[in-house]
């Protein structure tokens, strides 16, 4: 079993880290850091910051409460207009469905780290268990470290091959007038991966000097059994 655990726990700490990461920045104090940069590009077809944090909110809040769809379609501009147009809708429906999946898969595999720590404790190779959290942790840092060097050198790619991983080719792209770019420019989504790979880097470090304490501690406790 520890032979499996060493196999599979270093792949699922990575995931649950950084599903952590996103579920943190998907919430409305990150819109409002981001939104309030000096640096921020401003919206050339005329949105200000307190129109982006309007309906920036009301759609994150969306996406990360399982809402119907109409909560966006029936969305207006002063004018009546539709905030959002058919596509841009589609699109919200897909990001919302991945993000719930994702929820529960970090949820899931939450509870089997967990499980695993309970496993570990009463079979008595609870010092294995630490050693195996710190090489996740550092397979973290690793993984994390790429995507950052990718984000400074080739963001683009990096993007358009996050989208492709989870959305039909060509439903992901809009024109800079649309709703969805004026409030999610580039420059968001390149402060998100940034902020991501720091919090998951952060994650990372914990579980390193969190699992060799753990292994010295265990090892002092079954010494002294």
């Amino acid at each position: 079993m520890i032979k499996i655990l060493r196999f599979l726990i270093p792949i699922l700490v990575p995931v649950f880290l950084l599903m952590s990461s996103i579920r943190i920045l998907f919430n409305p104090f990150f819109l409002d850091l981001e939104y309030h940069s000096p640096s921020f590009p401003a919206d050339s077809y005329g949105f200000t910051v307190d129109d982006r944090m309007k309906w920036g909110i009301l759609s994150l809040q969306y996406i990360t409460t399982n809402a119907p769809i109409t909560a966006l379609s029936d969305l207006t501009f002063p004018d009546g207009s539709p905030l959002y147009n058919e596509r841009e809708l589609s699109h919200m429906d897909d990001v919302q469905r991945v993000y719930q999946r994702m929820v529960l898969a970090w949820m899931a595999i939450g509870a089997l780290l967990l499980g695993l720590f309970g496993v570990a404790w009463s079979g008595k190779w609870l010092s294995d268990y630490g050693r195996i959290l710190s090489t996740g942790g550092m397979v973290t840092l690793l993984l994390i470290l790429a995507v950052l060097v990718a984000v400074a050198t080739s963001f683009n790619a990096l993007f358009g091959a996050f989208h492709s991983l989870f959305f039909e080719s060509g439903t992901w792209v809009f024109y800079y007038s649309d709703t969805l770019i004026r409030l999610y420019p580039v420059r968001l989504w390149q402060d998100s991966f940034i902020w991501a790979g720091v919090l998951t880097a952060a994650g990372g470090i914990l579980l390193i000097v969190g699992g060799r304490l753990l292994t010295r501690r265990a090892s002092k406790i079954h010494q002294a059994a």
